[in-house]
């Protein structure tokens, strides 16, 4: 059978492409195919335990059976409603969830959250700084598993709205090359009460930079690296450290 594999962030550098076709025997596991990767290849088997593998979008673990025409993603820690083909989910009443590639107009955004029954709204303006350990950075890029992550991100904004008492939230998201003192997330929270929309807009950035699948890559004076990322929750991260056995067992 054959499966789409996507790689992100440093996983990309790693083996040279953004992704590839693999055969593998019918009833493959997902570890079956990270040990394809790692044959040979000592830097790859030592990320494995901080990877998450998503099978069809969705977060999947080791033991995960592949079906023909699967589509894996690989995806090494993330930096700091139903998704469709488009990259952005709006609801009137609940806010709005985009992955964007132009100039965030905060503004617009706080003003098409807010109504007359809020009494607070909570703002979080993620900016790109000038430095990074004492370097000094040019400027980001940007990448994600839109789709994935669009999904990712509308589930944060619904949960939150469950888990607190707050009546809506917007997720935005730049891609692509920003440059110093542009917003590169950008997180408004709504609510009839101060307390809760400062919780909720609180949870949402720091889950959302342990779970949605974006990386960002810093560009340097002498040179650019993977920003490293926040470890994935245990719960979607790949459990193993390393792999053994045979590639294809058949259990």
């Amino acid at each position: 059978m054959k499966v789409d594999v996507l790689f992100f962030g440093i996983l990309k550098d790693m083996v040279g492409r953004s992704g590839e076709t693999v055969d593998l025997p019918e009833g493959a596991r997902v570890r079956e195919l990270l040990f394809y990767y790692a044959q040979g290849t000592p830097r790859f088997e030592a990320m494995i335990s901080s990877l998450a593998i998503s099978v069809n979008r969705e977060y999947a673990p080791e033991d995960w059976v592949l079906r023909d025409g699967d589509e894996v993603g690989l995806l090494p820690p993330v930096s700091g409603g139903m998704a469709d083909s488009r990259n952005e989910i709006r609801d009137e009443t609940a806010g709005e969830v985009r992955i964007v590639r132009e100039r965030i107009d905060t503004e617009a955004v706080i003003g098409r959250l807010k109504r007359p029954s809020d009494g607070a709204v909570v703002v979080f303006d993620g900016i790109v700084r000038d430095n990074t350990r004492n370097r000094r950075t040019l400027y980001l890029d940007y990448e994600a598993y839109e789709p994935m992550a669009l999904k990712q991100m509308e589930s944060l904004a619904a949960e939150s709205r469950t888990r607190f008492p707050v009546r809506a939230a917007s997720i935005i998201h730049r891609l692509g090359r920003l440059e110093i003192g542009e917003t590169s997330v950008f997180i408004v929270v709504s609510a009839a009460h101060r307390g809760a929309a400062f919780e909720a807009c609180r949870w949402i950035i720091d889950t959302l930079k342990k779970t949605v699948p974006i990386w960002k890559k810093e560009h340097f004076e002498d040179g650019a690296v993977w920003a490293d990322g926040e470890p994935f929750p245990q719960e979607i991260r790949s459990p193993g450290g390393k792999l053994g056995g045979s590639p294809h067992p058949s259990d």
